[in-house]
């Protein structure tokens, strides 16, 4: 379709008012326009096929699961992605912390993630409103007897997360899938201080949640097929992400791979091969990723990838996972990143590098 049709369309639904120019107008400024009309044009559909729908979702099969209601316990930084992204698919969300000081703070980080996305016209205020209704937030885990699917993002603490896993099995009904969000804890352990360990799975999503399309989906032990088949479903056609299906070992296959990889970034910067700055610069530009190893590091949380290295060098007891020096220093120090506001580079309270 061309530019002149796309712009008496809007014309005629009086969208904007069509401003005359006199003469030419530059290839530049065309560009420019076509370019913001294919984003509306996009995001009409994306507004009245997605997020203006309450639609209700459910598996093929016998056994249907209708998903309406998640629960997320636990509003870290993984947490707020995993429950923006969710509200963002029209799902009723219900946050869980365990003091209403982070329940706050959770919040207010996701408005600031809407924000972003306005700033950039990816979104709508009337949607971040709607966003915003979709999610309750409570301390109380009486509330996750409603959910039919809750997603366990508490920090890497093991005996914490059984607490968590005790509490929410009691209050959950026998059919609601109990998944966690460990990057390389044993899934199998998790659901051993469940009565039905069958329904524990593992639902690994990658930072940033909104941006990255891939969840690796693991099994532990005990894991029913119809509870992976159920979560499958419930990633590619619910969330509209790609399911990988990962066996239970430490760090899965992401985690276990980009640790690897930060870790020996950290060690180039010990032997003064070259700043971190200039690391993360070469990996950016050479290799086109979208972060260098330390920024990486930064929003993952430092104290995260060595929570993730020190387990992973328990388990396996090979050196190549054993955590660098200044990693640990780093931690001691108080120094985890975009959460702290400062790591191997400093960040503002939005999250952006200054």
């Amino acid at each position: 379709m061309s530019l002149e049709r796309y712009l008496r369309q809007i014309q005629q639904h009086k969208t904007f008012t069509i401003l005359q120019f006199e003469g030419g107008v530059s290839i530049r400024l065309l560009f420019l326009m076509k370019t913001v009309i294919i984003r509306l044009n996009y995001y009409c559909r994306e507004c009245f096929s997605i997020r203006y729908k309450k639609q209700t979702y459910h598996t093929k099969g016998a056994n249907t699961l209708h998903i309406k209601t998640v629960g997320v316990v636990g509003v870290g930084t993984m947490g707020q992605g995993i429950a923006e992204m969710l509200a963002s698919k029209g799902l009723d969300v219900i946050i869980i912390e365990h003091s209403d000081e982070r329940l706050v703070y959770g919040k207010q980080m996701i408005e600031v993630s809407l924000d972003k996305q306005i700033e950039k016209w990816a979104l709508t205020k009337s949607e971040k409103k709607l966003i915003m209704n979709r999610i309750e937030a409570t301390t109380s885990y009486e509330r996750l007897a409603d959910c039919e699917l809750v997603i366990e993002s508490i920090t890497e603490d093991l005996e914490q997360k059984k607490a968590v896993f005790e509490a929410i099995d009691r209050i959950c009904g026998p059919d609601v899938i109990l998944a966690s969000n460990t990057s390389t804890l044993s899934l199998t352990e998790l659901a051993s201080v469940t009565k039905q360990p069958d329904r524990v799975i593992g639902m690994h999503f990658i930072y940033p949640v909104s941006k990255i399309d891939l969840v690796e989906i693991v099994r532990g032990l005990k894991t029913s097929e119809e509870t992976f088949v159920q979560t499958k479903h419930f990633v590619e056609e619910v969330i509209n992400k790609k399911g990988v299906m990962v066996f239970e070992s430490p760090g899965f296959v992401t985690s276990r791979l980009i640790c690897l990889f930060i870790n020996e970034a950290l060690h180039v910067l010990e032997e003064g091969v070259a700043s971190a700055e200039d690391i993360d610069r070469a990996m950016r530009i050479g290799y086109s990723f979208q972060h260098g190893p330390f920024e990486m590091c930064d929003r993952f949380g430092l104290d995260s990838v060595l929570a993730a290295l020190d387990r992973m060098f328990r388990e396996y007891g090979e050196l190549k996972y054993r955590p660098s020096i200044v990693l640990k220093k780093m931690v001691r120090a108080g120094h985890l990143g975009v959460k702290s506001g400062v790591g191997f580079f400093k960040y503002d309270k939005d999250g952006d590098r200054i």
